[in-house]
């Protein structure tokens, strides 16, 4: 018989961080605030115009529109789930602590729309491939059902990706100071 001695080690639990960075110990936040109000609306206003006019235009119809589309609204949502945070943390104080459940769900969508888009450009140079290499067999190869089916796959896969890094980096035990730079 064999006897497993375990040694206790110090764990402690970790219920929130505190979010440091250029940003939070500058002396001007409106700044910072301005600036990335600034960038933010210009990027959101560019992936919307962008899904608005594919979406209108009958002639966007093709495979390299239908992802276009897609990767625009990833885009947009993919600035979009760190923003708010940001933004906080240059108005209040409290903004600048983020808890424990909080920061898992906002990584795992960071993860999850970050690695689409990965995946996504993956299946735009397939199209491009298919499109410059056969191009007698392209509207056959990239019709509709398949343009559908390779951007389902993208977020799916995205989705266990994100799953995967998120759950492995919320296993790991946190034994050092709760202030993320």
């Amino acid at each position: 018989m064999m006897v497993i001695e375990t040694k206790d080690l110090n764990q402690t639990v970790v219920s929130h961080f505190f979010l440091e960075g250029l940003m939070y110990t500058s002396e001007h936040p409106s700044v910072f605030f301005l600036l990335f109000l600034f960038i933010y609306s210009i990027t959101f206003t560019g992936n919307l115009l962008i899904l608005t006019i594919v979406g209108s235009d009958l002639h966007l119809c093709s495979p390299m529109y239908h992802f276009l589309g897609h990767l625009s609204f990833l885009d947009a949502c993919l600035s979009t789930v760190t923003l708010p945070k940001v933004i906080a943390g240059l108005l209040t104080l409290d903004g600048k602590v983020i808890y424990f459940e909080g920061c898992a769900v906002q990584l795992y969508c960071f993860h999850f729309l970050a690695s689409a888009e990965c995946f996504l450009y993956t299946v735009i140079a397939y199209d491009r491939y298919l499109a410059i290499c056969q191009p007698l067999h392209y509207l056959v190869a990239m019709n509709r059902h398949m343009c559908a089916g390779l951007a389902r796959i993208t977020w799916a896969i995205g989705a266990v990706h994100s799953a995967i890094h998120t759950s492995l980096t919320f296993c790991l035990l946190s034994c050092g100071p709760d202030h993320i730079a």
